[in-house]
């Protein structure tokens, strides 16, 4: 695997709010925020863009809405924002499962910047980072997805059929890969590659 000299670390909604286990339930991956915060180092340490995106959720009782504590970023990404000897660095701001239809326009600063290849990690599997994915992968961006630096929650869906958080991030790994939106990688991947 090769990772471009510019390419993009979009880091996908890692908020507080998604701590508040009463509202989301059970997550997977405990491992994710270690490896979110890994790929946060190599990339700021190689001089790499990152990208973050906050969901400002329109829903009353979100978790995420603005104004509430769990809009913020969770501290371990909150401290390695602005770092001054990294790369270039874009805050994203939606309301919406893409972060291509955020404030700024994603699409625009990468292309003004001639980024062609991302890395997507962040919250959830497979609602914000799933759908920033597809979005890529449908825009013409090489893509690549460690998943084991992303989570999810359990969900229910149509007729009382429910999912597990693993159940789901599985699935989001066979639909990304095998439909060719992007390829699915490992963290201890993606690292390795982008420390050479």
């Amino acid at each position: 695997m090769e990772i471009a000299e510019n390419a993009a670390l979009v880091v996908i909604d890692v908020q507080r709010g998604f701590e508040e286990v009463e509202y989301w339930g059970v997550r997977n991956n405990p491992e994710a925020d270690a490896n979110i915060a890994a790929l946060i180092d190599v990339w700021q340490a190689s001089g790499r863009p990152v990208v973050y995106t906050r969901h400002d959720s329109t829903t009353s009782d979100s978790p995420l809405r603005p104004g509430h504590e769990g809009n913020g970023f969770k501290d371990y990404v909150e401290r390695r924002r602005g770092k001054a000897a990294a790369g270039a660095e874009l805050l994203v701001v939606k309301n919406v499962n893409s972060a291509f239809y955020g404030t700024p326009d994603l699409g625009a600063w990468l292309t003004a910047a001639g980024i062609g290849q991302l890395v997507v990690a962040g919250i959830q599997t497979n609602m914000c980072v799933e759908t920033t994915t597809r979005m890529a992968g449908n825009l013409g961006y090489e893509v690549l997805f460690p998943l084991d630096a992303t989570y999810t929650f359990g969900q229910e869906g149509p007729w009382g059929w429910e999912l597990t958080a693993e159940d789901l991030a599985r699935a989001t790994a066979v639909s990304l890969h095998g439909g060719g939106f992007a390829k699915v990688v490992t963290t201890e991947e993606v690292v390795k590659a982008a420390s050479v």
